[in-house]
């Protein structure tokens, strides 16, 4: 018998989606992380440090706890309440996977409180459903960069037990050592719904034709490493041109994809961040000069040179089970 844990540690990093052209498609993993410790314990308490405090501290409307009861309940498992320690260092609201992060904490507390026994693909085919999409929470339990998509299952599956999540397909790279990440914040968060809303229902067919070459050549730039692929791979013609409107550093920023040291630059997630793909070795005065010049008032925006982080999620799950658990 599988012991029950008493506390599990999680590490979860912040995410980047899209890429431009990979909507819905494609994601990065970088070094910002959600960490929790989590107890067993008589009552729900959060005790919160890092960013957005008063959000992550919070015991009603937490995607944390909503997840993570949600499925406790869906699976027949007595709510056991938990005492949470949270170091939140994912900006909140600026389209870096926070709520794939959160969401994925809760699946994950819920495989370990409620003994779900849950693999990887259960924990995949959950998290992407209750985003509506896969590409963050792949990109956080798998680090590095991954595309996916929900795919058929195989046949030797159908006439199973029902099955409640539809399947997702991915596939993970290695992000070459020699790039790194640069991500540019606004001051004030745009929700994802919000973004959204600004898309079109229909797409001309060429629009979409460009999309599929450059979301082809940008698998093709990471897997292979190709500095000048990067910038061409980055663009868009399905979403970012739409929400430029509430994400004015798309305008200001996008064009200096190309210039020394910078490989490319999109839209993070719905936005209003901005995602740099730069060089691992670039001279930090020089890239500062050139935000200073594009961005007028620098301090209007937080510049966090973070990085890619290779080690996902599904990596970093420890837990300790009581000394009299049975066997």
């Amino acid at each position: 018998m599988r012991k029950t844990a008493s506390s599990v540690h999680l590490r979860l990093p912040a995410t980047s989606a899209n890429l431009g052209p990979a909507f819905d498609t494609g994601a990065l993993a970088l070094k910002m992380h959600l960490e929790m410790d989590a107890e067993a314990a008589d009552r729900f308490s959060i005790a919160a440090e890092g960013r957005d405090t008063e959000a992550c501290g919070k015991l009603e409307g937490n995607l944390v706890l909503e997840t993570y009861k949600r499925l406790m309940e869906e699976n027949g498992r007595p709510i056991q309440p938990l005492q949470l320690r949270v170091k939140n260092g994912i900006p909140l609201g600026m389209g870096c996977g926070s709520s794939a992060a959160a969401r994925l904490a809760g699946i994950a507390l819920a495989v370990e409180f409620g003994e779900l026994g849950w693999q990887e693909r259960e924990i995949l085919d959950a998290s992407a459903f209750l985003e509506g999409h896969p590409d963050n929470a792949t990109a956080c339990w798998l680090g590095g960069m991954t595309v996916s998509a929900i795919a058929p299952r195989a046949a030797s599956e159908h006439g199973e037990t029902p099955v409640r999540y539809p399947s997702i397909a991915v596939g993970r790279f290695e992000i070459p050592e020699h790039w790194s990440a640069v991500m540019v914040l606004p001051r004030d968060p745009v929700r994802t719904e919000e973004s959204r809303k600004l898309l079109p229902d229909f797409y001309s067919r060429a629009d979409v034709v460009q999309n599929l070459q450059h979301s082809s050549l940008l698998v093709a730039a990471f897997a292979s490493g190709r500095d000048d692929l990067l910038r061409a791979a980055m663009l868009d013609c399905l979403h970012q041109p739409y929400r430029v409107a509430i994400c004015p550093l798309l305008g200001t920023l996008l064009p200096l994809a190309g210039a020394p040291g910078i490989l490319g630059a999109a839209l993070s997630g719905a936005g209003p961040g901005i995602l740099l793909v730069v060089e691992r070795n670039l001279d930090q005065a020089g890239l500062e000069r050139r935000l200073v010049e594009a961005l007028g008032n620098r301090s209007s925006c937080e510049v966090i040179e973070c990085g890619f982080e290779s080690e996902g999620a599904g990596a970093t799950v420890r837990r300790d089970t009581p000394m009299n658990a049975g066997a």
